[in-house]
């Protein structure tokens, strides 16, 4: 039975939260601006196609621990005498309000309706009903689901004979380009895909796996063993693929991409398993990280569109105001700000735990 929350599950989700909210603000941007040859700053970008960077760890990790957080309040509810019948319209529901939210997102973000798909929430809306789909059943049926998933996904690409859309591993000219063109009428522009949700579905499901081995392995050295033993392995695989021939492309979600992210996201949750699931931290974190973690749908909607589109903006008039007065250039009161907005956001994020006001759809 789940009675409570765990610990390690909402300070990770509230880290990656956390981070998303910095880049909201504008702030690895501003610091790259700052220190524009920084080995550690160009972590929090993007590769800019084949390769892995830290920051291409940051949707995997939050689809992981979507897939995590969904088996922790199905498995609730049940306890509390509910079915999968019964819960099936609620997934739906939050499906379609993601996909709602997710589409909602870019026009915000362009100033007028458009219709894309390459929003973190719309490919959630997909990978959560097929997570929660193979919920019930065993754990080898699940991890052969995934990597059928994943095999179809590579299999549309290295096959695809389209003309002007056959070669998988080259940017806007992959299946996954096609895709784009027929389902929305153009490109991202900076080679997203939309089908992505068929890969990266399996972080979810793998996600909403490792959510039943912290909740049914009562030995807590045996939960450790486990994950780190699983990262490995996903490691191992994922790089081995990539040396073998097939590229780790973040923006195509290739197979070796797939399950090497999934590997260091598993060895990120174990290490924050290792250091909360004790009476006392190894390691002690500000409790911010999990009030971000406890509102986090509602936290990402909030930074992703009052922050950049209001918020920035107004602190930046009284920050730029005060810094030019004592001298500080232009790159210095930038970085002043975005700290100055992540710290705004915190205090949102804090404010609401302690009232105890969550808001999940």
């Amino acid at each position: 039975m789940i009675s409570q929350r765990i610990p390690s599950v909402d300070y990770f989700r509230g880290f990656i939260l956390f981070l998303l909210a910095a880049e909201s603000t504008g702030l690895y941007h501003n610091l790259h601006i700052l220190f524009p040859d920084n080995a550690i700053i160009e972590q929090f970008f993007h590769v800019e196609w084949r390769g892995l960077h830290f920051w291409d760890l940051i949707q995997p990790g939050f689809m992981t621990i979507a897939g995590s957080a969904l088996y922790f309040s199905t498995y609730k509810r049940l306890d509390n005498g509910a079915t999968y019948g019964t819960l099936w319209p609620k997934v739906i529901k939050r499906s379609v309000l993601l996909f709602l939210f997710g589409t909602g997102l870019h026009c915000l973000s362009r100033g007028k309706i458009v219709f894309e798909l390459w929003n973190v929430l719309t490919q959630l809306s997909v990978t959560t009903i097929l997570a929660f789909f193979l919920l019930r059943f065993s754990i080898p049926l699940q991890i052969a689901a995934s990597l059928l998933l994943l095999l179809l996904s590579h299999s549309l690409y290295v096959f695809s004979e389209i003309p002007g859309f056959d070669q998988a591993y080259t940017p806007d000219k992959n299946f996954g380009s096609y895709m784009d063109m027929l389902l929305m009428g153009k490109l991202s522009g900076g080679h997203w895909i939309a089908i992505n949700c068929i890969p990266t579905a399996a972080h979810t499901i793998w996600g909403a796996l490792l959510g039943r081995i912290i909740h049914r392995t009562k030995d807590k050295r045996a939960v450790l063993k486990t994950l780190f033993s699983l990262a490995i392995i996903g490691l191992v695989i994922g790089y081995g693929l990539d040396w073998a021939g097939i590229p780790i492309i973040k923006r195509t979600a290739t197979i070796s991409f797939t399950i090497a992210s999934g590997g260091w996201v598993t060895l990120l949750m174990g290490f924050f398993y290792l250091n909360w699931e004790r009476e006392k931290p190894h390691i002690q974190v500000s409790n911010t990280l999990l009030s971000f973690g406890k509102n986090s749908i509602f936290i990402y909607l909030f930074f992703e569109s009052i922050g950049p589109e209001w918020l920035n903006d107004a602190s930046l008039i009284f920050v730029k105001g005060f810094c030019e007065k004592i001298n500080l250039n232009e790159p210095i009161y930038e970085v002043i700000n975005s700290v100055f907005v992540l710290g705004l956001i915190s205090i949102m994020a804090v404010f609401m735990d302690k009232k105890k006001v969550y808001i999940s759809l």
